[in-house]
């Protein structure tokens, strides 16, 4: 189990320094071009050269990106280009408020698509198939659709919750309950309707196999089968299913918080990308890559632990 972690650990440290070398180059390319952006068109050439001399852009490529990982492996990402604010602290100020979001989301859709899974693999009948009609309609509706009917419905024409804002779980419990509702029914929707059908399929696969029946024929209580054995089996494709849950989350947090206003990670790469501020997105690129490898390691140690099959492999 050690050489598995390590080997998913090598992995996981080449996946960041590859996406951080790709998305450092797109960013980085053209030095003279990004510092006349941020001068502005009146700006003379001698101006965007000095400008571009004190950000380094005037250096090799992979000179700017050996200063820059340099940096970013201690936690320094500098400073924002246009307010000069401290971009490692923009980023871990906005991060809890996404992780918040995405982890309860995340929860709620393994929670729900496990057992709506379940229960349409083993019950089948009608009961499967309205777990696929809803799953087939849930699939279909884009998430910032189901937010805007939300806020309509939920926040304007009932006002049962907060139409914007977000507050922190420090100030108040129950507010913060109140002010997540929305987006994450909006981000959960989507989630449980994919993964339910992927994790129906998985515990279908394995109810069939020949030991689930000989288990059955020795007397074995039904919920034991289930639980124990046919679920355990069906774990591996339903983590994977989730993690991939997972990346489509953080990536759709980009919306969401537009809709609901809400100050976390989404916002601020849309902001900091409107008007070219590169630290910041490159900062919010390189903590999203680094959440994502977190959590597949997660569940690639779940599925070890669960199949040695996985270890083996």
């Amino acid at each position: 189990m050690l050489i598995f972690l390590l080997r998913r650990l090598a992995a996981g440290a080449v996946l960041v320094v590859a996406i951080s070398f790709v998305a450092f180059s797109l960013m980085y390319a053209g030095g003279a071009d990004i510092a006349r952006s941020i001068l502005g068109p009146e700006a003379t050439q001698a101006q965007v050269q000095m400008k571009a001399a004190e950000l380094g852009l005037d250096q090799p490529l992979l000179v700017q990106y050996g200063a820059w990982f340099g940096r970013m492996i201690t936690g320094d990402f500098g400073r924002s280009w246009f307010t000069a604010e401290s971009v490692t602290d923009a980023v871990v100020s906005r991060l809890g408020v996404t992780l918040s979001i995405v982890v309860v989301s995340l929860v709620a859709v393994a929670v729900i698509s496990v057992v709506l899974g379940v229960v349409a693999a083993i019950r089948r009948g009608w009961v499967d198939k309205v777990v696929q009609v809803v799953s087939v309609v849930g699939v279909a509706l884009p998430n910032f659709w189901v937010a805007l009917v939300l806020v309509v419905a939920l926040a304007i024409s009932i006002p049962l919750f907060p139409a914007t804002g977000f507050v922190q779980p420090r100030e108040s419990i129950s507010g913060w309950m109140l002010s997540i509702t929305l987006p994450v029914i909006a981000i959960t929707i989507g989630g449980i309707a994919g993964a339910a059908q992927q994790i129906r399929g998985s515990v279908l696969d394995v109810a069939r196999q020949d030991f689930v029946r000989t288990l059955r024929s020795r007397g074995l209580p039904e919920r034991r089968v289930i639980v124990r054995h046919i679920l355990r089996n069906s774990l591996g494709p339903a983590m994977t299913v989730l993690s991939l849950q997972f990346i489509a989350m953080i990536g759709g947090s980009v919306t969401i918080e537009k809709v609901f206003a809400i100050p976390g990670m989404g916002m601020l790469a849309l902001n900091a990308t409107l008007r070219g501020d590169i630290p910041i997105v490159m900062a919010v690129v390189m903590t999203m890559a680094i959440v994502v490898v977190v959590v597949n390691l997660i569940i690639d140690l779940v599925n070890g632990w669960a199949s040695p099959k996985v270890r083996v492999q």
